[in-house]
């Protein structure tokens, strides 16, 4: 569930069409005195959405809100009421009432055409609705029958009610149409529309008329391709009457359905004379009502004043120019005048309040752009171009071995140490260096060791071979990684080569299939055989031949033989 405003909040879409969305909506809470209807908590109400463009347009939001008392004030038994106007952000929605029914398009999809009867009547509730609305100026301009919902009363009978007021009015502005463009419906645009004239209260009464039509016969009178052949048909063709239509109601359309907006009734009297109609061409209708129908065309007069629509937005409500109050007193208003300047609020011999201010001393720092330099440059040294040590890079340095581990050294056996002679070692001098021989200094005799008695030799032991050296462990061999075999192998298992001399074999008679059946090589050599046949009398040809050619080599050998 989305929240519209504070008040509403969207259920579940009812419809979309080419100006919105139309949901099924709960109101929260009462509104306040900018609805037209306050509404109760819990009340189910119906919300039309306009789509995002109408919404992000200025002025189509300016005209919103400023035809919000004339849409909201517009009431008629046969009108859709619509109850309050949001405007939230990108947002604008209606607020109506909520019609449990479905469209008169919808019904005639479902049900087929009316009787004439049935039509007339129906279309003169219509026709009420319009001259409602043409009396508090709005047109609709886009009459058709998916605008118009079909509510069943308690008696059973079905009651029209008119909707999309006013949503035409809003959609025709200048950011979303042009001058070239119109607002409504191709099937039912009335002629003047089509050609970007101005446009009355008359173009309703054109759509009453298509409406009454389609009512009657199931289609509309003009239809085509392109919505472009659909205008041409409008702007040049004349309507033809079908043979289920009455002369009564026929002469009702006809009048409807005229190119020149003049010669159009008003929509009240449009009303009156389908009542008229209606009396005259039915079952029970006496002599005097038949001749009333017969003479209805008495009460189609070309309306005199019809409800004009503003060409420019916002030209019903022209801005209004307030009198000069100088102190002259001159009430004239002169549009290329000089502004005139405000006088001085502030004390006298203030400050001007518009003069611009000393700028305040700050703390020493580096202006941005000093900075933004510092930080260019900082990042230039970073990527400046210096030598790279080959051993120091990483795609030209070799891979280092592992050190293999040393072998343990067998221990050395213990040698005895080896007794000093008692006896004085001779004394020897230093070297001679050439020069004066210096001096020694004195040495003080040391002690005579004491005698000590050799001790008894040890016995011979034979060096022992040393250990064998045990290989060292080589470190584990990382797992190698599984072939990629190919997306398509070509590989039959037990014969090898052989692989390639079948495929080949395969398809050289593929090709020679395709071209002895796609090429006329097939007449100029077999004469209309086969593939297949041709090919096998080609094989026993050579057979033949090479069985001639071995007796013919027989033949010769016991010819020249012994």
């Amino acid at each position: 569930m989305r929240p519209v405003g504070s008040k509403y909040l969207l259920e579940e879409p009812l419809g979309r069409g080419a100006t919105g969305t139309v949901w099924r909506a709960r109101q929260r809470e009462t509104a306040g005195a900018e609805a037209a209807v306050p509404g109760q908590p819990g009340e189910t109400v119906a919300i039309k959405v306009l789509k995002e463009e109408l919404a992000n347009d200025a002025d189509v939001v300016m005209r919103f809100l400023r035809e919000r008392s004339v849409l909201l004030r517009l009431t008629h038994a046969n009108i859709v009421r619509t109850r309050d106007l949001v405007v939230e952000g990108d947002l604008l929605a209606l607020v109506m009432d909520l019609v449990d029914g479905p469209d008169l398009h919808r019904y005639l999809r479902e049900s087929g055409p009316l009787s004439p009867v049935a039509a007339s009547l129906l279309t003169a509730q219509i026709a009420d609705a319009l001259a409602a609305s043409h009396a508090d100026g709005v047109v609709h301009r886009d009459l058709k029958p998916a605008n118009v919902l079909l509510r069943t009363d308690a008696d059973g009978q079905m009651h029209p009610m008119l909707t999309d007021f006013g949503i035409a009015r809003l959609a025709d502005s200048p950011g979303l149409t042009r001058t070239h463009e119109f607002v409504g419906t191709p099937a039912y645009v009335a002629p003047e529309s089509a050609e970007g004239r101005p446009q009355t209260s008359a173009v309703d009464v054109y759509g009453a008329g298509i409406l009454l039509y389609e009512l009657v016969t199931g289609r509309p009178p003009f239809s085509g391709g392109t919505a472009l052949e659909v205008l041409h048909r409008h702007l040049s063709e004349e309507p033809r009457r079908p043979t289920t239509v009455p002369e009564p109601l026929w002469t009702v359309i006809e009048r409807c359905l005229r190119k020149e907006p003049g010669e159009r009734p008003s929509a009240e009297n449009l009303a009156r004379a389908l009542r008229t109609v209606a009396e005259g061409i039915g079952v029970r209708a006496g002599a005097a009502q038949v001749d009333a129908a017969l003479g209805v065309g008495a009460l189609l007069a070309p309306d005199p004043s019809p409800a004009p629509v503003p060409d420019t937005p916002g030209a019903s409500d022209a801005t209004q120019v307030l009198p000069n109050t100088g102190p002259s007193g001159a009430s004239a208003y002169d549009p290329s005048g000089a502004t005139s300047v405000l006088p001085q609020t502030g004390p006298p011999g203030g400050a001007d309040p518009t003069s611009v201010m000393p700028p305040v001393p700050g703390p020493e720092e580096p202006h941005p752009w000093q900075s933004q330099l510092r930080a260019a440059r900082d990042r230039n040294e970073q990527t400046q171009m210096q030598y790279l040590d080959p051993s120091q890079d990483p795609l030209r340095r070799r891979p280092q071995r592992q050190p293999q581990p040393q072998p343990q050294q067998p221990p050395q056996r213990h040698q005895p140490p080896q007794h000093r002679s008692a006896q004085p070692q001779p004394y020897a001098p230093p070297p001679y260096q050439g020069g004066a021989r210096q001096p020694e200094p004195y040495r003080q005799p040391q002690a005579p060791q004491p005698y000590r008695q050799p001790q008894a030799p040890q016995p011979y032991t034979p060096p022992q071979p040393p250990p064998p050296q045990q290989p060292a462990a080589r470190p584990p061999r990382e797992p190698r990684e599984p072939r990629r075999r190919s997306a398509n192998p070509v590989r039959i298992p037990g014969l090898g080569c052989l692989k390639g001399c079948l495929v080949m074999v395969v398809l050289l008679f593929i090709g020679g299939w395709l071209i002895w059946e796609l090429t006329p090589l097939q007449g100029w050599i077999a004469e209309g055989k086969g593939y297949w046949e041709a090919l096998g009398d080609g094989i026993s040809t050579v057979t033949d031949w090479i069985s001639t050619l071995g007796d013919a080599q027989d033949a010769g050998e016991q010819i020249t033989g012994p």
